[in-house]
């Protein structure tokens, strides 16, 4: 008699089985106070449309993004979106600036507790401050009128400290972009010049004229600049 030969195989239930994933545990908000409900957050994007550019994408495409996020997550949940607005070059990180322009509480707090700072050292201090962060020239504890441009041509000799800027590049570079007539040429440059050096007045020669060159800051002990909390896009 012959034998066969059987394959056995262990019982289904004894095979060994892939452990299930743990699911993660859903972020939670910070503690609602007694008597109160929650009712929606805020969330505070902070991207401004050259950076959403950079991106490949814009602003609105990324509301949209979010909204139907939100609708497919929590189909009854409403949506409002809000744009920050800010003046041009106003320096700062984007989600700093958007909490207070939307009137964040604790961004408002802190906006008031540093210009109160500032306001103090501007009672103290004496000699020159190019305040960059908020596009103003103090002199012994006087804000001094400056025109658009005259603080455009301040803040570009100042972020390039020591170095001597040709007529040229101030040209190219502050009127990039303007329509051919409103190009200033080399000697109108020297005409802003003159008027900015003549509102530093006894501290002109921190803009230093360079015979055949060009122009050049020169920090003394008594200059002073404040940044932005962000550096400053014209600062390399």
């Amino acid at each position: 008699m012959s034998l066969a030969t059987v394959d056995t195989f262990p019982p289904t239930a004894l095979r060994p089985t892939a452990a299930a994933p743990t699911p993660a545990p859903a972020p939670k908000i910070r503690a609602v106070p007694d008597g109160t409900e929650a009712r929606g957050f805020v969330l505070y994007v902070g991207i401004d449309e050259a950076k959403a550019a950079a991106a490949g994408t814009d602003l609105g495409r990324i509301v949209e993004a979010l909204k139907a996020l939100t609708a497919e997550l929590a189909p009854a949940a409403e949506t409002y979106a809000a744009v920050a607005i800010a003046p041009a070059g106003a320096g700062g990180r984007d989600v700093d600036v958007v909490r207070l322009a939307l009137q964040d509480p604790s961004a408002i707090a802190k906006h008031r507790h540093t210009a109160a700072i500032d306001e103090d050292e501007d009672r103290a201090a004496s000699g020159v401050v190019v305040d960059i962060s908020r596009k103003r020239l103090i002199l012994d504890n006087q804000t001094v009128a400056l025109t658009y441009k005259e603080f455009e041509l301040l803040q570009y000799l100042v972020l390039r400290e020591g170095r001597t800027i040709e007529r040229a590049e101030l040209i190219s570079s502050l009127w990039s972009g303007a329509d051919e007539e409103d190009v200033p040429n080399e000697r109108t440059i020297d005409v802003h010049v003159r008027r900015l050096r003549a509102k530093l007045a006894r501290y002109e020669d921190i803009v230093r004229t360079v015979r055949g060159v060009g122009y050049r800051f020169d920090r003394h002990a008594d200059v002073s600049i404040r940044h932005a909390s962000a550096p400053s896009p014209d600062l390399f």
